[in-house]
């Protein structure tokens, strides 16, 4: 395989600008008894009740598609938002369904929880997703087999190349397209706060000086930029303000195609059809 992909209409390089809208489950999931606790599942409150709806604004003034991740007990408690991403155009991946980290020693219970989501999913909003993200990226060899059985077209969860590429299933066969991505582009590694496990909270001009050297050399190198943001984290007012300068920056160069993960697994299929 080349180390360029040939992206459409000539571009560069491709961008996503992706959503894991995780709501409360971030919390849920890692503490139960984070059930009794209103002012910590609030943290993740602010991305259904306020950050979505501003999200869904930007991206409707810059005229960019996006790809949201949305866990099955998000879709199942924020219906309204997740029918308002569909109403505007957008890309629903799957995301679990409480974003639980799942015991890849426990293949039925990964195959359950899977199934539970994307029941969720196609259940409240009549949407079946074909792209999928583990919550905090931890994806076990089980799940490759799970998309693949249930024809997914890609998955995002590898840290291991600036480029997508095929996943091969245990018989050799064609899995899932992965569409790989990085912590230093994840937004909760800089602002996700916690009294649990308290952490520098950095300024955004630092955020972005780093979001912009990874564009630009990706750029160079003709890949894709998956820029990994949160609801609850980047839907803060100056973060907002953070993303519009960052795909101002963006614009800046010619051949930059912002695309949803299906679109840009179709065109890595197409190039290599």
């Amino acid at each position: 395989m080349s180390d360029t992909v040939t992206w459409p209409n000539g571009a560069k390089c491709a961008v996503m600008l992706t959503f894991d809208f995780d709501a409360e489950t971030l919390w849920l999931s890692r503490d139960p008894n984070n059930a009794k606790r209103p002012g910590v599942l609030s943290q993740g409150g602010y991305g259904g009740k306020v950050a979505v709806p501003k999200i869904l604004e930007l991206l409707r003034e810059e005229e960019l598609p996006a790809t949201f991740f949305v866990p099955g007990w998000t879709a199942e408690n924020y219906t309204d938002r997740v029918e308002a991403i569909l109403k505007d155009g957008h890309e629903i991946g799957h995301h679990g369904y409480l974003h639980e980290y799942v015991n890849p020693d426990e293949p039925e219970r990964e195959a359950e929880v899977f199934d539970k989501g994307l029941e969720a999913l196609q259940r409240t909003v009549g949407y079946r997703p074909v792209g999928y993200r583990p919550p905090a990226g931890d994806l076990s060899p089980n799940m490759i087999d799970i998309l693949a059985a249930r024809d997914f077209k890609f998955v995002s969860s590898m840290l291991d190349d600036y480029k997508p590429y095929r996943h091969t299933l245990a018989d050799g066969s064609n899995g899932p397209v992965e569409l790989p991505w990085h912590w230093s582009l994840d937004d909760a590694v800089y602002f996700l706060f916690s009294i649990q496990s308290p952490r520098p909270i950095f300024t955004n001009s630092h955020v972005l000086e780093i979001w912009k050297q990874e564009f630009l050399e990706i750029y160079r190198w003709g890949g894709l930029f998956d820029l990994i943001m949160h609801p609850q984290i980047i839907g803060r007012p100056s973060r907002l303000v953070l993303l519009r300068e960052f795909i101002a920056y963006v614009r800046r160069f010619p051949g930059v195609w912002f695309a949803t993960g299906s679109e840009v697994a179709d065109a890595w299929l197409n190039q290599t059809k």
